[in-house]
């Protein structure tokens, strides 16, 4: 277990408020090499805690007589620290369990958006959405939501697509979901897909919901990305586990790359083929949501609540011409109420 020796090494910690060893302590029971294994624990798991929380209590104590510091942290303490720090003091094998199990192991334990590029990796602040600052997908959001609140509710849910144009919002809508009550996610890099088992293994072991989330997904089946996700949905004995729902974005304006006309199975088997593919994906989501390119009264009207209040003529007129180029969507009428403010 890797313990902080000097006050120096406190300083690299997301520490909370309060006395800094007894929390650091805490947080190094939640990091503990047998963290997972104490969510399902052996007699021997209970002994290997109990000898540990033994040790880490006298160490607690010294550190505390030859280093007495007042309080580093600026953040108040998470649940899964003051009952870990309760279980310490108390040498209470049985305690530290139930922290394990009601709150995960770290960083399950203090955070709730992760992002993983082969390794997972905390966002401790992550930057999210205003609940209302999409316009004009509000049934979108109101279907993405339901079955995101089905989902955290352990009811039956969807796996959930949202494609369109650019710029219309479909990745602030998936963000938007971690302001739901118990909601986790995690970002998954493309180029970490490949490794996207392992790290359903470890979610699929722990209390929380997670939404994994894909952004920009392509559903061409050339690409490599493609084939790692198809096998996930349709080719694993497993799939994902019951804790986890999938979550992508597609910038592809249609499901299907039109190559001339639609295929017929007899005149062209590899395009048919390749359609086959796309569409077999798409229906595995489930759940598939459309987000249509704006057109000039709903970008007027975004720019216009963006800003807070109507536009006057001049505002509407500068608005469509920051736009001549850009084109019409929510990214641009949130730039251009940027330039109107």
């Amino acid at each position: 277990m890797d313990l902080p020796k000097t006050p120096l090494d406190l300083l690299a910690l997301d520490l909370p408020e309060g006395e800094p060893w007894g929390y650091a302590l805490a947080q190094s029971l939640l990091k503990a090499p047998w963290a997972f294994r104490a969510l399902r624990p052996t007699p021997g798991v209970l002994d290997l805690i109990r000898q540990d929380l033994e040790g880490l209590y006298l160490e607690l104590q010294r550190l505390q007589e030859e280093y007495p510091l007042g309080s580093l942290g600026e953040r108040p303490p998470h649940p899964a620290e003051e009952e870990a720090l309760k279980a310490l003091l108390a040498r209470d094998p049985e305690a530290l369990v139930a922290v394990l199990k009601a709150h995960g192991p770290w960083p399950f334990a203090l955070y709730r958006a992760f992002r993983f590029d082969g390794a997972l990796h905390p966002i401790p602040h992550p930057r999210l959405p205003q609940p209302d600052e999409l316009v004009g997908y509000e049934a979108q959001l109101r279907d993405l939501r339901e079955n995101a609140r089905r989902f955290l509710q352990g009811r039956p849910a969807l796996h959930t697509l949202l494609y369109g144009a650019r710029g219309t919002g479909k990745s602030t809508a998936a963000k938007s979901l971690l302001h739901l009550e118990g909601a986790r996610m995690v970002e998954v890099e493309m180029g970490a897909l490949g490794r996207l088992e392992e790290l359903l293994e470890t979610l699929g072991q722990l209390p929380h919901r997670f939404f994994l989330y894909l952004d920009d997904l392509s559903l061409d089946p050339e690409d490599e990305a493609f084939h790692h996700l198809k096998a996930l949905l349709e080719g694993s004995l497993e799939g994902p586990p019951e804790n986890v729902l999938l979550l992508a974005t597609s910038n592809r304006r249609h499901l299907v790359r039109h190559q001339g006309e639609n295929p017929l199975p007899g005149a062209d088997p590899a395009s048919w083929d390749e359609l086959q593919d796309t569409l077999a994906l798409a229906e595995r989501f489930g759940l598939v949501l459309t987000f249509p390119p704006f057109d000039q009264a709903l970008y007027l009207k975004a720019v216009a609540h963006h800003l807070g209040r109507p536009l006057t003529e001049e505002e509407a007129r500068e608005a469509l011409r920051f736009a001549r180029n850009r084109g019409f969507s929510g990214r641009v009428a949130r730039q251009a109420a940027l330039l109107l403010s």
